[in-house]
């Protein structure tokens, strides 16, 4: 039998609803690329501590290729153990690809460890009908909850209309939808499907739009649907942004979440500061080449790992992308964590 989110802890899915801070988890490897247990776990400790809700394993930033090395099911239980030595519990995420078989599978091995949810790529299925993709969204919701992803088409997605939305908000095992197409219409587009398919209540949205961070979390989406204006927030992200300087993430998020009223300029004036900060680590002068390694310099240079090696040795920072980091860093030092991450490394490395 499948996992139904009315299923999970009591409380887990209103934490989900209320927002929070889910970090992409990344793969901590040594100089041989092979998987670092003490620094993986370590990464999940630290993302814990900083107060982040949740944890996304399987993900972009923890690299597709853990499949073909027979590194998924490790690393998932790495972060769930991890997750199991916190008092509180948090929503853990995986991700899960490819077609129909490949990803009920990885969804079944999500839910023999424990974890609640499953983000659910679509981008296996490019120039499939809205039908298919369906059918294939239902399938897995059969088997764990689901994370909603709309990627962006530049690296991959698929790209899906509002009548798609609508569809898919409907299916009742939908709890979440990150949304990340780095594109102003297509985010309206989640958000006219799942207000048309009666889930705003059911459906937390969270961002994935790595160049409007702050503004989608400030923003009041007020969309009129036969003739009632009804507004929709989007109240956490699930980032790979998310996994630097985490615990400056947790304090942003909480400051956007308890506004009430009109929007301080300076916390507005904080999305094009991220904004800024995002285009370094994730390589935007490159089309994000360096994505992956960009993240794990922030956290080689903090000690969480000990190097940037990625699974594909092509995989590295692009030519001056070190210094636009130190440089982001040196600008906005509010929205770093040094001092948290330096304070706490030896026991998360314990």
């Amino acid at each position: 039998m499948g996992l139904r989110w009315e299923e999970w802890p009591d409380g887990l899915a209103a934490r989900l609803r209320a927002g929070c801070v889910i970090p992409a988890h990344p793969l901590a490897l040594d100089a041989a690329r092979a998987l670092d247990p003490r620094r993986q776990r370590a990464l999940s400790r630290y993302y814990l501590d900083a107060g982040s809700g949740g944890l996304a394993v399987g993900v972009h930033t923890t690299q597709f290729a853990i499949r073909e090395r027979g590194l998924y099911e490790p690393v998932l239980r790495i972060a769930a153990e991890a997750a199991a030595e916190q008092p509180r519990r948090p929503i853990l995420v995986a991700g899960a690809i490819g077609r129909t078989a490949q990803a009920v599978a990885e969804a079944q091995v999500a839910r023999s460890l424990g974890y609640h949810a499953v983000l659910l790529s679509l981008a296996a299925w490019k120039g499939a009908s809205e039908d298919e993709m369906i059918a294939h969204c239902a399938a897995v919701a059969a088997e764990m909850p689901l994370f909603g992803f709309y990627l962006q088409p530049a690296v991959g997605g698929v790209r899906l209309s509002a009548a798609f939305w609508k569809r898919f908000a409907a299916i009742e095992n939908v709890i979440a939808i990150k949304i990340a197409p780095f594109n102003r219409y297509a985010t309206l587009d989640v958000l006219r499907g799942v207000l048309e398919a009666g889930a705003q209540d059911r459906i937390a949205l969270y961002t994935g739009n790595d160049d409007h961070i702050v503004a989608d979390l400030l923003t009041p989406f007020t969309l009129v649907h036969r003739g009632v204006p009804t507004t929709l927030r989007i109240v956490g992200g699930l980032l790979g942004h998310w996994s630097v300087w985490t615990r400056a993430a947790v304090e942003l998020q909480a400051r956007c979440a308890a506004v009430r009223g009109p929007i301080p300029p300076d916390l507005l004036a904080q999305d094009a500061a991220v904004t800024e900060m995002n285009a370094a680590v994730f390589d935007v002068a490159h089309d994000f080449h360096g994505v992956i390694a960009g993240c794990h310099e922030i956290l080689r240079r903090q000690g969480l790992l000990e190097g940037t090696w990625c699974l594909d040795e092509h995989e590295s920072l692009s030519p001056g992308q070190a210094d636009l980091l130190t440089a982001v860093a040196e600008r906005y030092p509010t929205l770093t964590d040094d001092a948290f991450v330096r304070d706490n490394l030896h026991r998360w490395l314990s």
